[in-house]
């Protein structure tokens, strides 16, 4: 099994610190979940490298009401180092732990090249692309007020389909090897009343690029109540031969490898066998049980 999503800090710090026993502590709890490899995949928005990049894209849709709450995340999420997080996950990968450098690369509408460019001069293993934001509003940051009560006068179904755009120029871009939590839009508990289209458009935006799908646990502990890909757009998945890992999405040490065995019977039960493994950004296919 693989744990290809994983955070060495949580939402609530800012300026984060590099320790390498903490990745040790994860090797293990991955172990007695039955993980073998994992992925250190923290969040671009984390990096002042990135932001230096994107800039401050929210200015140029100021006429949101999300707009300031943008701007004050990235305030305070974009003070540290990308060399520095990779020379710690390099070293614990060095050491011989069992661990791939990775990222999670954030969308940003019609930059994705330029972040491709500043990551190309990094030894990643795997990126993993994720849509958290539609223009300034964080769908995903329920907890916030300021972008919760969005989810109460925009329209669902164009929020859906909104997404549906955004993933389909995510992969177009070919600026990741695996599509994190790739239903995220439903994590607040908001869903398209037929849904089956967008799964559909999604599951070709990704089978055009052949771009590996994440399987993740994360969505058992939201408001969504179920796991990444929900069941039907995961046998869409399976039909176009694409290929997948599992993950827990974990931004700590307790939830390192949660719900492993449940990933892979899920999987199985749709006949998928193997995971994609990366080394280089290079697919290698393993057994699943492994």
């Amino acid at each position: 099994m693989l744990d290809y999503h994983l955070h060495l800090w949580p939402h609530e710090e800012s300026s984060v610190w590099f320790r390498l026993d903490q990745i040790a502590d994860y090797c293990e709890r991955a172990r007695a979940n039955g993980v073998s490899e994992l992925a250190l995949t923290e969040h671009t928005h984390r990096f002042a490298d990135v932001r230096a990049v994107v800039g401050d894209f929210w200015t140029r849709e100021a006429h949101e009401p999300t707009s300031a709450a943008m701007a004050e995340y990235f305030d305070f999420h974009a003070r540290n180092s990308l060399e520095a997080y990779v020379t710690l996950a390099q070293r614990a990968k060095d050491e011989g732990l069992p661990v791939k450098v990775g990222l999670e690369v954030d969308y940003y509408r019609g930059q994705m090249p330029e972040v491709a460019a500043l990551l190309a001069q990094y030894p990643f293993d795997v990126l993993i692309g994720s849509v958290h934001w539609l223009g300034t509003w964080q769908f995903d940051d329920y907890e916030n007020p300021v972008h919760l009560h969005e989810w109460t006068v925009r329209d669902v179904e164009e929020s859906w389909r909104r997404y549906a755009e955004a993933l389909d120029e995510l992969c177009a871009t070919r600026s990741v090897d695996v599509l994190a939590h790739p239903d995220l839009i439903k994590v607040a508990g908001y869903r398209a009343s037929a849904p089956e289209p967008l799964w559909d458009a999604m599951a070709e935006s990704a089978a055009a690029v052949d771009v590996s799908l994440e399987c993740s646990s994360a969505g058992w502990k939201k408001p969504a109540g179920e796991p990444y890909p929900a069941a039907g757009f995961l046998d869409r998945l399976v039909d176009k031969g694409l290929t997948f890992t599992t993950a827990s999405d974990a931004h700590g040490l307790e939830r390192v490898g949660e719900r492993a065995g449940d990933l892979a019977a899920m999987l199985e039960a749709r006949g998928v066998t193997h995971l994609a493994s990366y080394r280089a950004r290079q697919r290698v296919m393993v057994d699943l049980r492994t």
